[in-house]
Parts: structure tokens; sequence; C-alpha cells
């Protein structure tokens, strides 16, 4: 029988972990997303201003996704920010 020393830490579950627990929810969006984006393969006519583009739905859904997902990071980058300055 081994004893542990007392500077083990305690090992804490996968899922109980802060930064996983904030992690899983992206994950699971992202894989719903991804699968009805990819799911969606006829060509659709989208008007750019003037002109009128033929492309793939997939390619629409996918580049609405990404922009979407800078949006998020761009905000929650600056909010994480202007939380963390100290008053003066």
């Amino acid at each position: 029988m081994t004893q542990s020393s007392p500077d083990h830490k305690a090992r804490t579950s996968f899922f109980s972990r802060p930064a996983v627990r904030r992690f899983a929810p992206f994950v699971l969006v992202t894989a719903v997303a991804l699968i009805f984006i990819f799911e969606n393969r006829s060509d659709v006519e989208i008007r750019l201003l003037v002109p009128i583009v033929t492309m793939p739905l997939w390619g629409a859904l996918l580049i609405a996704w990404g922009l979407g997902v800078l949006a998020c990071l761009f905000t929650v980058r600056r909010r994480t920010s202007r939380h963390s300055r100290q008053p003066r």
C-alpha cells in the first residue's frame, strides 16, 4: 500500500476543471454547426452589393460561421481586457 506525499495534489476530474467547462459548449455548438454546414451542399446565388455570385451553400455558411467566431473572439478579448484594467 502506498501513501501519497503531503505535497501531492488531489486529482480533479476532467470535466470539473473551469477551462474545460467553458470550452465544452463551444466544441458542442461548433460540431453541430459544422454538421449543418456540410450537409447543405446545393448551389445558391448570393448578391454582393452589385455582382451575383453562385457558390455552394456550405461555403457561404462556413464564411458566415467563421466571421461570427472572429467577432465573438474579438468581443470576448476586448471585454476581458477592459475588466482587467486597474482603476486609477
